[in-house]
């Protein structure tokens, strides 16, 4: 019985890589289609919806058209950067309705970046959770992909370790992941942490990254650093009285992207801004105005060559 279930399948499949041959190869339309194959044309629409769910279409848009934008050459050129990319936003979406498209973007923007041979950081959150489910199968070879913080989940984003094994999977590569918690209870215990020879292991990784792929995030009272229980908020308040403008890898960063060394950075299990700033390549993946100034610090520090943002961030950030 499975065997016949099996076989089943596999013609179906072959019958949806016919219809996408006949969409996508010789350019015929859904009703010429429905019409040589004896379906309705709703049909045929479920045939080229199952057939991309199913992997057997993939849709590439090369990234070397998204960053050849005007607003991409004008980021370029006012921060210095080797590349941008900008991901197509109406006015007055919401930032959750724009992550699916960032995250789209972000991935190709990866797939530009990364060549065989890379060692890779991830960080984590819900902008490089959209990113990794927006990931296509590559071909390059002795990838290795490295997790930049360690294990935390909230109710926005599964584990930091998901993220980098999607990555990892997608660029067809090994994955390193950080056996440890995100944030400590105490500065001594994660030093202590820290100096496991499994964890200093993983750590001492982070120091020869060829490619870094994270986000930023902002300084107010619904960040995802305190919601995810990684700071609280009086920890917050401290570090923008302090002059905080973003936050990276959970580590808070001021206007010139210094890091300011405040709790609980004596707590976490991540990569040190110093260490990232050594990185080759360092692919920053961030949306919405509110990250302005974030972005802004981050690029400022010699932390971002490569940036990819949704068009009103860019905007923002030309102004």
């Amino acid at each position: 019985m499975a065997r016949n279930d099996q076989n089943r399948q596999k013609d179906k499949d072959a019958q949806l890589a016919n219809v996408a041959l006949l969409y996508y190869g010789e350019g015929l339309t859904q009703s010429e289609i429905a019409k040589r194959i004896g379906v309705s044309r709703p049909t045929v629409v479920n045939m080229l919806r199952d057939s991309r769910d199913r992997g057997i279409v993939e849709i590439r848009v090369g990234g070397d058209v998204l960053s050849g934008s005007n607003l991409s050459r004008q980021l370029c050129e006012k921060f210095g950067l080797q590349d941008a990319y900008v991901a197509q936003t109406h006015a007055g979406t919401a930032r959750s309705a724009m992550l699916p498209q960032v995250g789209r973007v972000g991935a190709m923007a990866v797939s530009d970046i990364v060549r065989s041979g890379d060692v890779v950081g991830v960080a984590w959150g819900e902008t490089i959770k959209a990113v990794s489910l927006a990931m296509n199968q590559s071909e390059f070879q002795d990838i290795t992909v490295c997790q930049m913080i360690g294990s935390m989940v909230s109710d926005r984003v599964p584990t930091s370790e998901d993220c980098s094994i999607r990555i990892a999977k997608s660029l067809n590569g090994d994955c390193y992941t950080l056996h440890a918690p995100a944030v400590l209870s105490s500065a001594n215990l994660a030093h202590e942490l820290r100096s496991e020879p499994t964890i200093a292991a993983q750590l001492n990784r982070l120091q020869n990254l060829d490619v870094a792929i994270f986000s930023v995030g902002n300084t107010k009272v619904d960040t995802h650093l305190v919601t995810a229980g990684i700071a609280e908020s009086s920890e917050l308040e401290t570090a923008v009285s302090a002059g905080a403008r973003g936050i990276l890898c959970g580590r808070y960063i001021d206007e010139n992207g210094q890091g300011l060394g405040l709790a609980p950075e004596d707590r976490l299990i991540a990569i040190e801004i110093e260490q990232l700033a050594r990185t080759q390549r360092k692919l920053l993946i961030a949306t919405g105005a509110d990250r302005l100034k974030a972005v802004q610090a981050a690029i400022a520090g010699g932390l971002v060559t490569h940036l990819c943002v949704d068009e009103r961030l860019a905007e923002a950030l030309l102004r």
